[in-house]
């Protein structure tokens, strides 16, 4: 394994190591492009000294704002051998709110993929005065004072290879591990994003936390679309695979992993629940087209291959359940595993709660779901599932470098080298959150389960008191409607209410195909009113709650016409829902049922 205790020395001894190894692949103008260690940090190395002239130095910010792509990772290994921290931030982030993080910070530096985000910083510009540099990477017709495209940057580079690499040395050995690398600005939940400064160390102490359990150490693909701006991403899907030499496959665009994974044939891939949720919806729902025979062998698989997955996590060997698990991968689980590349072994889920049935799900096709956990402000990751100890409806065991605790009121606590250094500029939000022991206070509520694992029972401060005085967990009561086949979301209420209510985007395929049984033909918008549909939808949903408590049922729900999204404003950038949004957009349906 090599050795670093900065990001700088990541990039370096990775060249030096890996060589000639395959670091990235991409997609461009329809053809696939490798990239080796060599390439990178000599690309990475001129567009450091290319920054360098332009007049950026060490402790300078400068905002990242550019879809996945591999100018994103040029640039990222540039600023971190000079010193300069990245502000990357989401390629759907509004003029208003960059202008808010541009002057928070106070970038001297702005740096944008295309046209499209130029136009965003056009439209703020005279409101960010102390902005000194703009770069384009692909070239603009825009006019910007200062503004200078990639190309052009780099075509003023006059250095030979010995110089630019004593001119690498040289400034990465000025970089120290507590220095800043990145602020990375949290949606929130109101009012505005907070900076969540993350030195060197901070990531360096992830990385090798994660690489230390020895499980992400063989592979050779993974596949990586999860937004690079994002913690996770960053640190798991690319920093740590990175350093393994395995190859990463960079995917632009989520409608494009299907057709990717068929040519990468991935080994590895991190993803969040709802890509998971999606697949296996989209597998379900496939099969609903065809005749009842296939129907009926489909439906007959999916219950032995629960059967069989579940056996192997209690440890209850079952012959009989074995041959039939073998015999429903060879005629269904095979087929669906080579649409997804066939050599899929592992599925690293974070940034929500997984669905115990979609990660037993991709079990059977062969593809063990690692639940992981954490959050921005350590780095990200806290914890992840390990094969030896896996437990689905668990986040798994901390890494070796970082200690957890669990609060007298079931607060989870964690402390170690990568608990971010704080908020920017903002000391009261910061001690908030890390006491004077360094703490770090998650805000989730957990337990440690009997294989040292922890498990996650809710959000802090989601927790409900009902008028009558009960604690209600509005993620367990959730996740028991997700087991339904009518739903695609949820999103309980409950707080200071008489009893729990939901708000539900249902299965429309599922809700479609219910009416055909019920001879109903109705357009949907009328459909999710139908009470012999509703009647239908709330047994199916009083038997998936019949295992919690009285007081936990859900007496009452609607059906939406329209999911939660980013674009409608309901969830943020990690898929989460913002209840804030969703109970004010929704008052008066919510009002209705009570």
């Amino acid at each position: 394994m090599i050795e670093f205790n900065t990001i700088s020395e990541l990039f370096i001894n990775a060249k030096n190591s890996y060589q000639d190894k395959i670091a990235f692949q991409y997609k461009a103008d329809n053809k696939w492009i490798n990239n080796s260690h060599n390439l990178l940090h000599q690309n990475a190395s001129k567009l450091a000294y290319a920054l360098y002239d332009l007049g950026l130095r060490k402790g300078d910010k400068v905002l990242l704002l550019s879809e996945n792509r591999i100018e994103w990772i040029y640039f990222d290994a540039a600023f971190s051998h000079l010193g300069i921290t990245s502000i990357p931030v989401f390629p759907t982030t509004s003029p208003t709110q960059l202008e808010y993080i541009i002057n928070h910070s106070d970038c001297q530096g702005i740096v944008v993929s295309n046209n499209f985000q130029l136009k965003k910083i056009e439209e703020i510009i005279d409101k960010i005065p102390n902005v000194r540099h703009f770069i384009s990477i692909e070239k603009s017709d825009i006019k910007l004072a200062s503004l200078i495209s990639y190309e052009d940057l780099l075509n003023d580079v006059d250095i030979n290879p010995s110089e630019l690499e004593l001119f690498i040395k040289k400034h990465s050995a000025l970089v120290n591990p507590n220095d800043i690398l990145s602020i990375i600005y949290t949606s929130g939940t109101t009012g505005n994003p907070k900076g969540v400064m993350l030195s060197h160390k901070n990531l360096v102490a992830n990385i090798k936390g994660a690489l230390h359990s020895g499980y992400f150490n063989n592979f050779q693909r993974s596949l990586s679309y999860l937004p690079l701006c994002h913690a996770y991403e960053r640190t798991a899907g690319y920093y740590v695979m990175f350093s393994t030499s395995c190859t990463i496959s960079l995917c632009d665009s989520i409608d494009q992993i299907a057709s990717y994974m068929g040519v990468i044939k991935p080994q590895l891939m991190t993803t969040v629940p709802k890509l998971m949720e999606t697949i296996k919806t989209k597998i379900f729902n496939a099969m609903l087209k065809e005749d009842k025979k296939k129907q009926k062998i489909f439906n007959w698989s999916v219950a032995v291959g629960y059967k069989h997955i579940n056996n192997k996590i209690n440890r209850k060997p079952d012959i009989l359940t074995s041959i039939k698990f073998k015999i429903a991968d060879k005629f269904l689980f095979s087929k669906i595993k080579e649409k997804l590349g066939g050599e899929l072994k592992y599925l690293v889920s974070g940034g929500a709660a997984m669905n115990y049935d979609t990660a037993l799900f991709f079990e059977m096709l062969g593809a063990k779901t690692l639940q992981g956990y954490g959050l921005t402000e350590a780095s990200p990751c806290i914890s992840i599932n390990l094969p030896d100890t896996n437990e689905p409806d668990s986040v798994g065991k901390p890494f070796f470098n970082i200690e957890v605790k669990i609060n007298p009121d079931g607060e989870i606590l964690c402390r170690g080298d990568n608990v971010m250094l704080g908020y920017l500029n903002d000391k009261s939000a910061t001690d908030e959150v890390i006491d004077s022991d360094n703490w770090l206070y998650t805000g989730d509520i957990g337990i440690i389960t009997e294989l040292g694992n922890i498990k996650i029972t809710d959000r802090k401060k989601n927790i409900f008191v009902t008028s009558s005085g009960k604690n209600i967990a509005p993620q367990v009561i959730e996740n028991q409607l997700l087991k339904s086949k009518y739903t695609e979301q949820v999103f309980l209420i409950g707080e200071g209410k008489e009893y729990c209510s939901a708000l539900i985007y249902p299965n429309v395929d599922q809700l479609t195909f219910l009416a055909k049984e019920f001879n109903i033909d109705l357009p949907f918008k009328e459909l999710i009113k139908d009470a012999k549909i509703l009647k239908h939808v709330k047994h199916d949903f009083d038997f998936q709650l019949k295992v919690l408590s009285k007081f936990e049922q859900v007496r009452k729900f609607v059906f939406l016409e329209n999911p939660f999204s980013i674009e409608g404003g309901e969830l943020s950038h990690k898929m989460s829902i913002k209840r804030h949004v969703v109970e004010e957009k929704y008052k008066e349906l919510i009002n209705n049922m009570y």
